[in-house]
Protein backbone atom coordinates (compact mmCIF):
# COMPACT_ATOMS: atom_id res chain seq x y z
CA UNK A 1 0.00 0.00 0.00
CA UNK A 2 3.28 2.29 0.72
CA UNK A 3 4.20 2.30 -2.65
CA UNK A 4 0.80 2.68 -4.33
CA UNK A 5 0.04 5.69 -1.73
CA UNK A 6 3.58 7.36 -3.21
CA UNK A 7 2.64 7.24 -6.45
CA UNK A 8 -0.81 8.50 -6.15
CA UNK A 9 0.85 11.77 -4.43
CA UNK A 10 3.83 11.83 -6.87
CA UNK A 11 2.31 10.91 -10.03
CA UNK A 12 -0.06 13.46 -10.46
CA UNK A 13 2.50 16.37 -8.90
CA UNK A 14 4.80 15.16 -11.38
CA UNK A 15 2.62 15.79 -14.74
CA UNK A 16 1.54 18.63 -13.53
CA UNK A 17 5.18 20.21 -13.48
CA UNK A 18 5.38 18.32 -17.14
CA UNK A 19 2.37 20.29 -18.44
CA UNK A 20 3.69 23.69 -16.74
CA UNK A 21 6.77 23.11 -18.83
CA UNK A 22 9.11 22.73 -15.61
CA UNK A 23 10.87 19.52 -16.73
CA UNK A 24 12.04 18.06 -19.77
CA UNK A 25 9.49 15.46 -20.72
CA UNK A 26 10.01 11.95 -21.00
CA UNK A 27 13.00 12.18 -18.25
CA UNK A 28 15.25 10.38 -20.47
CA UNK A 29 15.75 13.48 -23.09
CA UNK A 30 17.06 15.66 -19.83
CA UNK A 31 21.08 16.70 -19.99
CA UNK A 32 22.73 17.76 -16.70
CA UNK A 33 22.26 21.29 -17.57
CA UNK A 34 18.41 20.72 -17.67
CA UNK A 35 16.01 21.05 -14.29
CA UNK A 36 16.04 17.59 -12.60
CA UNK A 37 19.04 16.74 -14.82
CA UNK A 38 20.47 14.44 -11.89
CA UNK A 39 20.56 10.60 -11.51
CA UNK A 40 18.12 10.32 -8.55
CA UNK A 41 15.63 12.52 -10.40
CA UNK A 42 15.96 11.27 -14.05
CA UNK A 43 15.46 7.49 -12.65
CA UNK A 44 12.26 8.58 -10.08
CA UNK A 45 10.97 10.48 -12.79
CA UNK A 46 11.05 7.60 -15.47
CA UNK A 47 9.48 5.25 -13.03
CA UNK A 48 6.81 7.39 -12.42
CA UNK A 49 6.07 7.86 -15.74
CA UNK A 50 5.72 3.92 -16.32
CA UNK A 51 3.76 3.56 -13.49
CA UNK A 52 1.08 6.64 -14.01
CA UNK A 53 -0.67 3.94 -16.46
CA UNK A 54 -1.81 1.72 -13.09
CA UNK A 55 -2.36 4.91 -11.31
CA UNK A 56 -4.60 5.87 -14.18
CA UNK A 57 -6.93 2.39 -13.98
CA UNK A 58 -10.75 3.57 -13.08
CA UNK A 59 -12.30 2.36 -10.36
CA UNK A 60 -9.01 0.89 -8.90
CA UNK A 61 -8.86 -2.08 -6.61
CA UNK A 62 -5.43 -2.66 -5.16
CA UNK A 63 -6.22 -5.69 -3.83
CA UNK A 64 -5.82 -7.34 -7.08
CA UNK A 65 -2.09 -6.20 -7.08
CA UNK A 66 -1.16 -6.60 -3.20
CA UNK A 67 -3.59 -9.33 -1.79
CA UNK A 68 -2.43 -12.75 -1.53
CA UNK A 69 -5.37 -14.26 -2.64
CA UNK A 70 -6.17 -12.42 -5.44
CA UNK A 71 -2.74 -12.75 -7.47
CA UNK A 72 -3.18 -16.51 -8.43
CA UNK A 73 -6.17 -14.76 -10.80
CA UNK A 74 -4.58 -11.55 -11.28
CA UNK A 75 -1.51 -13.31 -12.59
CA UNK A 76 -3.89 -15.56 -15.26
CA UNK A 77 -5.79 -12.32 -16.54
CA UNK A 78 -2.30 -10.77 -17.06
CA UNK A 79 -1.11 -14.00 -18.90
CA UNK A 80 -4.21 -14.38 -21.13
CA UNK A 81 -3.39 -10.20 -22.47
CA UNK A 82 -1.55 -11.03 -25.72
CA UNK A 83 1.45 -8.14 -25.56
CA UNK A 84 1.40 -5.31 -27.71
CA UNK A 85 4.14 -2.28 -28.42
CA UNK A 86 0.82 0.40 -27.57
CA UNK A 87 1.14 2.59 -24.81
CA UNK A 88 -2.29 4.05 -25.69
CA UNK A 89 -4.92 3.05 -22.88
CA UNK A 90 -8.29 1.70 -23.53
CA UNK A 91 -10.11 0.82 -20.54
CA UNK A 92 -12.38 -1.81 -20.24
CA UNK A 93 -13.87 -1.53 -16.86
CA UNK A 94 -12.80 -5.29 -15.89
CA UNK A 95 -10.13 -4.71 -13.38
CA UNK A 96 -8.17 -7.49 -13.94
CA UNK A 97 -7.64 -6.96 -17.55
CA UNK A 98 -6.88 -2.95 -16.68
CA UNK A 99 -3.84 -3.81 -14.82
CA UNK A 100 -2.80 -6.14 -17.29
CA UNK A 101 -3.30 -3.61 -20.28
CA UNK A 102 -1.73 -0.87 -17.54
CA UNK A 103 1.26 -3.08 -16.85
CA UNK A 104 2.07 -3.80 -20.58
CA UNK A 105 1.64 0.22 -21.43
CA UNK A 106 4.23 0.94 -18.42
CA UNK A 107 6.76 -1.91 -19.59
CA UNK A 108 6.36 -0.30 -23.70
CA UNK A 109 7.06 3.46 -22.14
CA UNK A 110 9.96 2.19 -20.81
CA UNK A 111 10.94 0.51 -23.99
CA UNK A 112 10.51 3.63 -25.71
CA UNK A 113 12.48 5.43 -23.27
CA UNK A 114 15.24 2.89 -23.93
CA UNK A 115 15.67 3.66 -27.56
CA UNK A 116 15.17 7.43 -26.77
CA UNK A 117 18.27 6.88 -24.53
CA UNK A 118 19.86 5.32 -26.84
CA UNK A 119 20.68 2.06 -24.25
CA UNK A 120 21.77 -1.18 -25.58
CA UNK A 121 19.20 -2.59 -27.09
CA UNK A 122 21.06 -6.46 -25.83
CA UNK A 123 19.35 -4.54 -22.66
CA UNK A 124 15.77 -4.40 -22.96
CA UNK A 125 15.09 -6.58 -25.96
CA UNK A 126 12.59 -8.77 -25.12
CA UNK A 127 11.36 -6.85 -22.19
CA UNK A 128 7.41 -7.79 -22.82
CA UNK A 129 8.22 -12.10 -23.47
CA UNK A 130 11.03 -11.58 -20.13
CA UNK A 131 8.40 -10.25 -18.02
CA UNK A 132 5.80 -12.86 -19.15
CA UNK A 133 8.55 -15.78 -18.26
CA UNK A 134 8.98 -13.73 -15.17
CA UNK A 135 4.90 -14.03 -14.19
CA UNK A 136 4.84 -17.39 -15.40
CA UNK A 137 6.91 -18.31 -12.73
CA UNK A 138 5.17 -16.12 -10.13
CA UNK A 139 1.65 -18.23 -11.02
CA UNK A 140 3.29 -21.40 -10.22
CA UNK A 141 4.29 -19.83 -7.27
CA UNK A 142 0.80 -19.76 -6.25
CA UNK A 143 -0.30 -22.83 -6.91
CA UNK A 144 1.82 -24.63 -4.45
CA UNK A 145 0.58 -25.12 -1.12
CA UNK A 146 1.14 -23.04 1.72
CA UNK A 147 1.81 -20.05 -0.68
CA UNK A 148 -0.43 -17.76 1.16
CA UNK A 149 0.91 -18.17 4.39
CA UNK A 150 4.31 -18.16 3.13
CA UNK A 151 4.07 -14.80 1.39
CA UNK A 152 2.63 -13.47 5.08
CA UNK A 153 6.00 -14.77 6.37
CA UNK A 154 8.18 -13.27 4.06
CA UNK A 155 6.46 -10.03 4.05
CA UNK A 156 7.24 -9.96 7.83
CA UNK A 157 10.60 -10.72 6.82
CA UNK A 158 10.62 -7.73 4.33
CA UNK A 159 11.50 -9.57 1.87
CA UNK A 160 8.97 -9.46 -1.72
CA UNK A 161 7.04 -12.09 -2.25
CA UNK A 162 5.73 -12.35 -6.09
CA UNK A 163 2.96 -10.14 -5.85
CA UNK A 164 1.93 -8.41 -9.05
CA UNK A 165 3.05 -4.91 -7.36
CA UNK A 166 6.22 -6.13 -6.44
CA UNK A 167 6.60 -7.78 -9.96
CA UNK A 168 5.95 -4.69 -12.08
CA UNK A 169 7.63 -2.02 -9.40
CA UNK A 170 11.02 -4.63 -9.27
CA UNK A 171 10.81 -4.42 -13.04
CA UNK A 172 10.15 -0.92 -13.52
CA UNK A 173 12.75 -0.31 -11.35
CA UNK A 174 15.18 -1.74 -13.33
CA UNK A 175 14.70 -0.40 -17.08
CA UNK A 176 14.19 2.92 -15.65
CA UNK A 177 17.48 2.44 -14.19
CA UNK A 178 19.64 1.30 -17.12
CA UNK A 179 17.49 4.24 -19.23
CA UNK A 180 18.83 6.39 -16.28
CA UNK A 181 22.59 5.15 -16.72
CA UNK A 182 22.33 5.98 -20.32
CA UNK A 183 20.37 8.99 -20.17
CA UNK A 184 23.25 10.85 -17.68
CA UNK A 185 26.57 9.25 -18.81
CA UNK A 186 25.96 8.60 -22.29
CA UNK A 187 25.24 12.55 -22.59
CA UNK A 188 27.83 13.34 -19.94
CA UNK A 189 30.72 11.52 -21.92
CA UNK A 190 29.99 13.62 -24.77
CA UNK A 191 29.67 16.72 -23.62
CA UNK A 192 32.90 19.09 -22.86
CA UNK A 193 33.95 18.85 -19.26
CA UNK A 194 32.53 21.59 -18.38
CA UNK A 195 32.52 21.51 -14.17
CA UNK A 196 29.06 22.95 -13.89
CA UNK A 197 27.81 20.35 -15.35
CA UNK A 198 28.67 17.25 -14.21
CA UNK A 199 27.94 18.60 -10.65
CA UNK A 200 24.81 18.97 -11.72
CA UNK A 201 24.76 15.35 -13.00
CA UNK A 202 26.62 13.60 -10.36
CA UNK A 203 25.50 16.00 -8.01
CA UNK A 204 28.89 17.04 -6.80
CA UNK A 205 29.25 20.53 -5.94
CA UNK A 206 33.39 20.00 -5.11
CA UNK A 207 33.91 18.70 -8.25
CA UNK A 208 36.71 20.25 -10.24
CA UNK A 209 37.15 19.65 -14.34
CA UNK A 210 40.34 17.87 -13.63
CA UNK A 211 38.29 15.85 -11.29
CA UNK A 212 35.02 15.26 -13.45
CA UNK A 213 36.56 11.20 -14.99
CA UNK A 214 36.89 10.36 -10.96
CA UNK A 215 33.26 12.28 -10.15
CA UNK A 216 31.86 10.21 -13.03
CA UNK A 217 33.51 6.58 -12.17
CA UNK A 218 32.21 7.48 -8.78
CA UNK A 219 28.64 8.27 -9.59
CA UNK A 220 28.63 5.31 -12.02
CA UNK A 221 29.30 2.83 -9.43
CA UNK A 222 26.95 4.62 -7.14
CA UNK A 223 24.53 4.00 -9.89
CA UNK A 224 25.29 0.38 -10.05
CA UNK A 225 24.89 -0.33 -6.38
CA UNK A 226 21.56 1.63 -5.49
CA UNK A 227 18.39 -0.58 -5.59
CA UNK A 228 16.13 2.43 -6.05
CA UNK A 229 16.46 6.22 -6.61
CA UNK A 230 15.94 7.03 -2.85
CA UNK A 231 19.67 5.54 -2.16
CA UNK A 232 21.09 8.59 -4.13
CA UNK A 233 19.62 10.95 -1.85
CA UNK A 234 22.58 13.76 -0.89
Amino acid sequence: MAILEAMDQAAPKYLDRVDRGEVVYPACKRTPSDADGNLRAIWEHTRIEAMRYLIMVPGRKDEWLIDPARQAEMLDAFLRKAPHENTVIDFTGIVTEDFAIAIIAGLNWLIHCAVLAGVDRKKFSGTQSSFRKIAVVARRWWALEGSEPRCYHMLAQREKPPLMLYLIWLEYTRLAKEITATAVFGASMGQTRDSNLFRRALGDRRAEPDAVPAAVSDAMARLERAGDPEELQG
